[in-house]
């Protein structure tokens, strides 16, 4: 997640100064992530940093102080993995929840500190994942088309996270190649590059392949991949936490329990939408937690694969209250105000926070109130 479920910014406050479906195809994308881009979310392209300065500067004049105690890293500090449980600095099982954001390119204003807090203070959030999509059907919006934009804010996310006292996720979104050994050496200098950059700060977890797809194997594609990265990491973070994504839309866990990774505080990922995933995927997550495997649910939506169609709420009950009891940790898909059901934000109810319930989608409003049922 020195990282995870991520880092730290240990922040005084007194005498210093005092932050898909179950082996299935899918035809579209999860998470929205279709391949025909809005001419909005196009014109974020154009300049990445500019693009994001008002909103910050806006926000930051309402920040309130980072209370003395009780904010997520402080509290709980370098996390780890024990068995089939990410713990604490003191060993006790903890569970991440929050939310993934958009693109980071497609939806920029959203990275901002004000967003952030409310996530943190409001929401009763502790991790926000920063999805920096890789190869975005060959679009301007992504790592391999503009590698210093990308990563100028996504750092700016994690920044934020740190000074915010929360845990974030750096996700190299391969939604697109899908394999994720078209891009291994691109990779490689990324990791090696964050991992020098944060190896001090317990705030950081990495998530180094999301969601492999369209015909990559775990055995195939995703091991030797990850085989290749971990290490990376590991000479400079060696406690980092780290998520492993599987086959077909970071669904097929079974096949990375039965071949794990030999490293240790290695997680695996499993993808749900609630609409579309039911009670043959939640009965493998359950075999393969029984099976000792450690998962990280870093994506998932309460309606279909697709990212649109109706919410099932029903269902999401269903799969929170299982992650729930298997203190398994969680990202709610997505921060942004695009117009598809998984998006928590109507298009009118802006990217800096202080969100009402009137600016909240239908699904935005229902993660929120769970959230805060904690």
């Amino acid at each position: 997640m020195k990282k995870i479920s991520g880092k730290i910014v240990l922040v005084l406050f007194m005498s210093i100064t005092m932050l898909c479906g179950c082996h299935r195809e899918f035809s579209t994308p999860q998470g929205g992530n279709s391949s025909a881009v809005s001419d909005s979310e196009q014109n974020y392209s154009s300049d990445i940093t500019d693009s994001t300065q008002d909103s910050e500067s806006n926000s930051e004049e309402n920040i309130s102080d980072i209370p003395e105690s009780g904010t997520p890293v402080s509290v709980h500090g370098q996390l780890s993995v024990n068995g089939t449980n990410l713990v604490d600095k003191n060993g006790k099982p903890y569970q991440l929840r929050g939310m993934s954001t958009h693109g980071l390119t497609w939806f920029p204003d959203f990275v901002n500190e004000q967003a952030f807090l409310t996530l943190r203070d409001e929401w009763k959030t502790n991790v926000v994942r920063l999805a920096m999509y890789v190869d975005e059907w060959n679009n301007g919006q992504c790592y391999m088309n503009n590698k210093q934009g990308s990563r100028d804010l996504l750092e700016k996310g994690v920044d934020i996270c740190i000074k915010l006292d929360m845990y974030a996720i750096i996700d190299w979104h391969v939604l697109n190649p899908g394999d994720p050994l078209k891009y291994t050496n691109e990779a490689i200098e990324f990791f090696d590059s964050v991992s020098k950059k944060y190896a001090d700060k317990p705030n950081i977890i990495y998530e180094i392949c999301n969601e492999p797809n369209s015909g990559a194997s775990w055995g195939g594609n995703v091991k030797p991949y990850a085989e290749k990265v971990i290490p990376v990491i590991r000479a400079n973070d060696p406690d980092a936490v780290i998520i492993v994504g599987t086959p077909t839309w970071s669904q097929d866990i079974d096949q990375a329990l039965s071949d794990r990774l030999s490293y240790d505080n290695v997680m695996y990922a499993l993808h749900f939408y609630a609409d579309t995933h039911r009670d043959d995927l939640r009965n493998r997550l359950k075999s393969c937690v029984e099976g000792g495997l450690p998962v990280f649910v870093s994506e998932f939506g309460c309606c279909d694969a697709s990212g649109g169609g109706g919410n099932n709420f029903s269902e999401t009950t269903k799969w929170l209250d299982l992650l729930d009891e298997l203190n398994i940790s969680y990202c709610n898909w997505a921060l942004a105000n695009k117009n598809e059901t998984c998006c928590a934000i109507l298009g009118s109810g802006g990217a800096n926070g202080n969100w009402s319930d009137s600016q909240l989608s239908e699904s935005g409003k229902w993660i929120k109130n769970r959230f805060m049922s904690y």
